[in-house]
């Protein structure tokens, strides 16, 4: 157990301080598991989630398909056509990205949205920094909203066994989604009085025309196929996965017929194959734990800090999260949560959905604290530096904190009422 225990910490202390090699240190550290005996050689294979693998793989480049389509630029010009004011604006277009995030990857939303708000700053002759931090942080909201909202959900189902219908409903009780959802008007909320100053008229010019149709059938369809398999009593394993890659391949079929070559090979380059090796690695290192006796350790020492108190528990594991959260990647972080969560609730004796749904709330809406918390604010801020403008960490907090925190303290008092009591 000892060397488990140094190899993951030696691994975390690296994913933490070299970002931009993620992947190979998670690659390296599976291996150094694999060969010190630690996770036997015949579990490496079956320790992958390979349907969350194929998920994302399917997601990443169906949004490819869907964001150059326009379709996302026409709804936010749709939206804009009925906002007076840029305080309105922004949080319609702010809005605008969290429902699409829930669908869609939080970067990709951030980068569909981000032209819109860069385009009306300029015709107002204003700082695109407070619309577009404000799309950024709105985006990673939504994450936890739906199974395809965010990597750290995706995690979640594959972990708990969770399909699409789950996060709406689960077990007869208001899923996470309508959790997202209060919280999304109460922080909205937030940004209409942080935005109070902003009352500047707007006027819209000519709306974005679409080019093509067929990834706004193909990403609807990708929704609808996974609630349609989440009926299914005996489904494959990894059917939602299948659904995702099959639906992304007749996307790149069309796009064939048309001749488009090149933007084929540009769909998969919009693919983060970084992020599906950093998991895949990522997955092999905590079976490797597991196997060691590890997670059982760290869950008993959780009980004791929390002398075996639920609600205690509870708390702890949500503000902790945020915190975490706000400095570092919550993917990792949740991917080595999840099996201690499962322990603690099993030492505890407990349902552990609450502890699921505190965790999920507070690792994803936690990268919003801070410019380097979450990829969306990383992408914000770099597309906020190529237009010429700086946001410091201060300008970035002024806005992300309140918003964070009127948005956790919610999920966290409705999870607790729906499930903790």
């Amino acid at each position: 157990m000892t060397l488990a225990v140094i190899l993951f910490a030696a691994t975390y202390i690296c994913l933490i301080a070299f970002p931009k090699v993620r992947a190979y240190i998670a690659l390296v550290s599976a291996a150094l598991f694999v060969a010190s005996g630690i996770l036997p050689a015949g579990k490496l294979m079956s320790s992958i989630d390979w349907n969350v693998i194929l998920m994302l793989f399917g997601t990443m480049g169906i949004v490819a398909l869907f964001v150059d389509s326009k379709m996302p630029a026409l709804l936010a010009d749709m939206i804009l056509d009925k906002t007076p004011d840029v305080r309105s604006a922004i949080i319609a277009l702010s809005l605008f990205a969290a429902i699409i995030s829930a669908f869609v990857d939080n970067v990709a939303t951030v980068l569909m949205v981000a032209p819109v708000a860069l385009d009306i700053s300029k015709k107002l002759k204003i700082s695109p920094v407070t619309p577009i931090i404000s799309i950024a942080i709105s985006s990673n909201l939504q994450g936890a909203a739906t199974l395809v909202g965010d990597t750290t959900s995706i995690l979640l189902a594959g972990y708990a066994e969770m399909d699409f219908l789950d996060f709406f409903f689960y077990e007869k009780r208001p899923g996470l989604f309508f959790v997202v959802q209060i919280g999304a008007a109460v922080s909205a909320l937030m940004l209409f009085y942080l935005f109070r100053k902003q009352r500047q008229p707007i006027y819209t010019g000519e709306r974005t025309v679409v080019k093509d149709y067929v990834p706004t059938v193909i990403i609807v369809l990708t929704v609808l196929l996974l609630i349609l398999a989440s009926f299914l009593p005996d489904r494959p394993q990894n059917l939602n996965g299948f659904i995702c890659a099959v639906l992304f391949l007749i996307g790149l079929i069309c796009e064939l017929i048309k001749k488009r070559f090149a933007f084929i090979k540009a769909s998969f380059k919009e693919i983060d194959y970084f992020t599906l090796l950093l998991l895949a690695g990522l997955f092999i290192v905590i079976a490797g734990i597991t196997e060691a006796g590890v997670i059982a350790e760290v869950s008993r020492i959780f009980v004791s800090i929390s002398n075996n108190n639920v609600f205690a528990m509870y708390s702890l594991l949500v503000w902790a999260s945020v915190i975490f959260s706000a400095f570092i990647d919550n993917i990792p972080y949740v991917a080595a949560m999840l099996p201690v969560t499962a322990g603690i609730s099993q030492i505890m004796g407990i349902n552990p959905t609450v502890l699921y749904f505190g965790l999920l709330a507070g690792a994803t809406l936690g990268g919003n604290l801070t410019p380097i918390g979450a990829s969306a604010n990383i992408a914000g801020l770099g597309i906020l530096r190529k237009e010429g403008y700086e946001a410091s960490a201060r300008e970035f907090m002024k806005i992300s904190v309140p918003f964070t925190f009127s948005a956790v303290l919610t999920g966290y008092i409705l999870i607790w009422l729906s499930w903790g009591i």
